[in-house]
């Protein structure tokens, strides 16, 4: 048995005011090449097909074509569930008659526990869910948090599950221990929102999305396969890609990716406006990419960012260097007024974290004699 496992396309994405969905359309038909070259058993899609629950026309149609050419026209399956960016309900619309041709989509959470079964493989689903939902649902008062909920969804699964067989779980959850990025969308306050990786035991593989990276977690059995795209900087130097399981009928599996190649890669660049805008710079990088740039000038600079575009269409975000260490200097001190320490106590640390020289008694005395005089100024004014 063959599958791939993708997740978190977020059809259409908007990242600094530029929908991705081009970006999106180039690398999901290189998607439909590798599963035409692949000729896997099933596709698992594991959450967040769209950005949000009302997406935008272009996201609809865009995800109906790759949806056909996959499903129709490669006669492959498809195990697909919603994510917490997806509208359940409007998932759920045709997943009743979707089945006749091998599309398994779960969109709204049931009382169904029942595995999808594709080549001697059983797939159960749990599309996302808050604690709530699954509360009524399984009616159980007892369940208060995602922990819960997955333990409690997990448990009923258990009971006419066969452990002699190929058991894959396909979900969408935040793994305790797994590494976020700045483009996923928080499931709930503290750690309310975490689940354990114990909890998936039961299963061969299981196939989650919601964290960006495919190495959101180091486990033997539970994956993220990653974003389809880079959707913010803190992820531009993820390596993305889906990844292709081969499973035997005892449920021992192989894990190897593939990587899709966008048009517009998303990167950070770092330097002085003239080096940037040097021909023999800029002819060696790819300009057309999304890019974050942090300019290390100092002086005053005219217009940086229609200069910058004129050779990198593509800029997203500009930062100063200069603006970022002020920021942060701004922020210790804050962190230390916030300690109460004394002005002699708060110069001494500003001291040492602008200087590499000592603050010696003979300057301690100095700084002293200038407080002193301050005050006394101060209390005149009074």
């Amino acid at each position: 048995m063959k599958f791939i496992h993708t997740a978190d396309w977020h059809l259409g994405k908007l990242v600094h005011g530029v929908y991705m969905t081009e970006n999106q359309r180039e690398v999901l038909n290189q998607f439909v090449e590798v599963v035409g070259e692949e000729k896997p058993d099933a596709i698992i899609i594991a959450g967040d097909l769209y950005d949000r629950s009302v997406p935008p026309t272009d996201a609809v149609e865009l995800l109906d074509d790759i949806l056909f050419k996959i499903n129709v026209e490669l006669k492959t399956p498809i195990v697909a569930i919603a994510g917490n960016h997806d509208s359940a309900e409007r998932l759920s619309f045709g997943s009743s008659w979707y089945k006749h041709s091998q599309f398994y989509l779960s969109g709204k959470l049931s009382n169904n526990f029942e595995p999808f079964r594709i080549n001697g493989v059983n797939f159960y689903l749990i599309p996302y869910a808050e604690p709530g939902l699954v509360r009524q649902l399984l009616e159980d008062d007892s369940i208060h948090s995602h922990q819960d909920a997955m333990k409690a969804l997990i448990g009923r699964m258990e009971k006419n599950m066969n452990p002699n067989e190929p058991n894959v779980l396909v979900g969408h959850a935040f793994v305790l221990g797994g590494q976020t990025s700045d483009s996923e969308r928080v499931l709930s306050v503290g750690g309310s929102g975490c689940v354990g990786a114990e909890l998936f035991e039961p299963f061969s593989y299981t196939a989650l999305g919601h964290l960006h990276s495919p190495d959101a977690i180091r486990h033997d059995k539970v994956k993220y396969s990653g974003s389809l795209l880079k959707y913010s900087f803190s992820e531009a130097k993820q390596k993305k890609s889906i990844s292709i399981i081969e499973m035997d009928e005892k449920g021992q599996f192989s894990h190897r990716y593939r990587s899709l190649r966008p048009t517009h890669d998303m990167r950070e660049l770092e330097g002085h406006m003239e080096e940037l805008l040097d021909p023999i710079f800029y002819e060696k990088e790819r300009t057309n990419d999304y890019l974050k740039i942090t300019l290390l000038d100092e002086g005053a600079l005219i217009d940086p960012i229609n200069k910058l575009r004129q050779v990198y269409p593509n800029v997203l975000h500009l930062e100063r260097k200069i603006d970022v260490t002020d920021q942060k200097k701004k922020q210790v001190l804050s962190a230390v007024r916030s300690e109460k320490k004394s002005e002699m106590e708060l110069f001494e640390q500003f001291y040492k974290e602008m200087t590499t020289s000592e603050f010696t008694d003979d300057k301690k005395a100095a700084m002293a004699e200038i407080f002193e005089k301050a005050l006394i100024g101060e209390a005149a004014l009074k």
